[in-house]
């Protein structure tokens, strides 16, 4: 009970003599997924004060940091990959002191800079590595906007989204085409990346200040 407890006091309480096994796994994903939930509830009605509010409690959450680093240096394939500051493979009191120093404040590290080549070409690609600091503040900012777009997002679009795969974009189009015969486009838009307008994708997220 007592690490429940401290789970949900989240904000200011440091967890520093608390053990990574003590950590009850279960809880914390049940705790995120909870907000999480409530997120997508508000946004589908449209409170975007309300949204706001509920995103604030879930970025400060202590037990969805500590999701966010076990996810980065546990559950993620690049977790021996280590960034600019060399760190990799944390034992579990660095992760518990990560968890302790993540904060929405700053700006990011440089990123480590890979070249790596592109599957059936010569050429190669940049891959941009983040600090493993930098990898677990995006996990835990990720949380709270992920369930805001899944409520109103394309209901068609299956590309980078939690829960969708192949599999249910093949049965999409299946059930599109089973009765009536349709045109397909098949683009590619080279360097689709690069050029997008950052400050027009920040200006679509329509959140506070400080998560922005």
């Amino acid at each position: 009970m007592g690490i429940i407890v401290a789970m949900n006091k989240s904000k200011t309480r440091d967890n520093q003599t608390l053990e990574w096994n003590q950590i009850n796994g279960r809880q914390a994903e049940r705790l995120k997924f909870k907000s999480q939930k409530r997120i997508y509830r508000t946004s589908e009605h449209g409170d975007v004060k309300a949204v706001g509010k509920l995103q604030k409690s879930l970025i400060n959450s202590w037990y969805n940091k500590v999701l966010a680093v076990r996810r980065v240096t546990q559950d993620y394939a690049g977790k021996r990959t280590a960034g600019v500051d060399g760190i990799k493979l944390l034992t579990p009191k660095q992760r518990i002191k990560l968890v302790n120093d993540l904060k929405t404040t700053g700006k990011a590290q440089s990123t480590r800079r890979v070249m790596i080549p592109k599957l059936g070409t010569n050429e190669s690609r940049l891959l941009p590595i983040p600090t493993m600091y930098d990898r677990a503040l995006q996990s835990v900012v990720k949380a709270p906007l992920e369930p805001e777009w899944e409520a109103s997002f394309d209901p068609n679009s299956y590309g980078f989204r939690r829960g969708r795969s192949c599999h249910d974009a093949i049965g999409a189009i299946f059930n599109s085409i089973r009765y009536k015969a349709k045109y397909v486009l098949d683009a590619d838009i080279a360097k689709c990346v690069d050029p997008i307008n950052q400050k027009a994708l920040l200006d679509k997220i329509n959140t506070y200040p400080r998560l922005r």
